[in-house]
């Protein structure tokens, strides 16, 4: 794909977080988060980038950046909500691609933003798409935190999980001291939190009946295969840069950037 290659970045902004008030403006390196990303996001392939606010604040400290943002409503339960909200906002065709970065991934790669939108352009069976990389350690495999996929030959999600998917009928067994020991082969793979969608589908996704799978997980891309649809997958051979989820990530964060 060449520069301009027909897809839209939105980045959902609110400004409450139980874990990091005001997260979006929290300074990294003398610049609003929310900007950070939105300039990182700039970087990649796409036609534009524009930010989904929940606070006029948070388009002010956009627009004193040159940074395109939208105020949307405050009473949105989740972030896709927001996202359908913008893409009306902004009269996006049903076949437009939208690519969802998370306003708290200051340092995300935009080679992934990219590929995350060139896998459901290349993939017309889909309505959207997202991202994941090997595992190479069984801490990882082992938490809930830590969100696993398993696909099908054509790299389609088959199942998103907290659990440790694919299990191995004998379990970890055996178990040595090497990182990966004990991990099925090939390795399971991690959910990277970047998604693609057709605005149509995101338009639509909202008014769904959520799946019962989907609240038992605390995963809502289960509601999108839970109704029949199909998610492509793109296999990144590298781990995402640190989110900010906490202070501590914040301060993290300031360090690489301050390193430079």
């Amino acid at each position: 794909m060449g520069r301009g290659a027909g897809f839209t970045v939105l980045i959902p902004a609110r400004l409450s977080s139980s874990r990091l008030p005001n997260k979006p403006l929290a300074d990294l390196a003398g610049l609003p988060m929310v900007v950070r990303v939105a300039q990182r996001a700039g970087l990649s392939q796409a036609s534009r980038c524009v930010v989904a606010a929940d606070d006029l604040r948070i388009v002010q400290a956009c627009e004193a950046h040159g940074i395109p943002a939208l105020l949307t409503r405050t009473d949105h339960v989740s972030g896709s909500d927001r996202l359908a909200e913008a893409c009306a906002l902004l009269g996006l065709a049903d076949d437009a691609v939208v690519v969802n970065v998370q306003g708290d991934e200051p340092l995300i790669e935009p080679d992934l933003i990219n590929a995350v939108a060139a896998e459901l352009q290349h993939r017309p069976d889909c309505v959207m798409s997202t991202a994941a990389h090997a595992i190479d350690g069984m801490a990882d495999f082992l938490n809930p935190n830590v969100v696993k996929v398993v696909l099908d030959k054509a790299q389609t999600a088959l199942y998103f999980s907290r659990a440790p998917i694919p299990w191995r009928r004998d379990g970890m067994a055996p178990l040595a001291g090497a990182p990966g020991a004990g991990l099925p082969s090939p390795a399971p793979l991690r959910h990277i939190g970047i998604y693609g969608y057709r605005a149509g589908f995101l338009r639509r996704f909202p008014a769904l009946e959520p799946a019962p799978l989907e609240t038992i997980e605390s995963l809502e891309q289960l509601r999108v295969m839970w109704h029949g649809q199909r998610i492509a997958v793109h296999v990144s051979a590298v781990a995402p840069g640190p989110g900010v989820d906490t202070p501590e990530d914040l301060e993290r964060v300031r360090a690489l950037l301050l390193r430079g």
